[in-house]
């Protein structure tokens, strides 16, 4: 695991089930130094989710610039990271599941996180990552939805074991687990 180090970033992973409260748990860990950005990984792609985010929108104060990037968040982070103090990044399944769509393949995925998170160490900014704990439940039927899944799951160990700290957060309250 790696530390942050003085002018380097501090990087806190915000795990979690659906509507299980932790975009706001994650904000509430951004904490106040400004100027802050939310970068935003959703593509309102259905008018449920443009109602989603537009929900999520609303739960931020007015001084959070919001860059919405689906794909290219290490470059977003390499250009412009810097200009922040702090940054929440929601929501890492969201991005994993755009690549997928985009037909990236699982191998170049671990590379990808990877990518992102020296990005984002070289920010210096507080950097709060959400992202979807998909294995609390059944066993998918669907191959793909395994595959998925199981795909998640590592993206998640991988961002873990980075991060200096990790919450796990069930009906709003959180719990550290690093």
């Amino acid at each position: 695991m790696k530390k942050a180090h003085k002018g380097q970033s501090k990087v806190i992973l915000v795990l979690g089930g659906a509507s299980s409260g932790k975009s706001q748990v994650a904000l509430d860990l951004a904490g106040i130094a400004r100027p802050r950005a939310f970068v935003a990984t959703g593509e309102a792609l259905d008018p449920e989710m443009e109602e989603r985010i537009a929900r999520h929108r609303t739960s931020r104060s007015s001084d959070w610039t919001t860059a919405e990037i689906p794909l290219e968040i290490a470059s977003w982070f390499r250009e412009q990271g810097k200009d922040y103090r702090t940054i929440v990044m929601d929501c890492l399944t969201l991005w994993l599941s755009n690549l997928r769509q985009r037909r990236v393949p699982e191998s170049v995925v671990h590379d990808s996180v990877s990518q992102l998170l020296q990005a984002m160490r070289k920010s210096s900014a507080r950097v709060v990552i959400v992202s979807n704990e998909l294995g609390l439940g059944l066993v998918p039927v669907g191959r793909a939805v395994r595959k998925f899944r199981d795909l998640a799951g590592k993206m998640n160990q991988q961002v873990a074991a980075e991060a200096d700290e990790v919450y796990f957060v069930v009906s709003g309250q959180a719990l550290r687990l690093k």
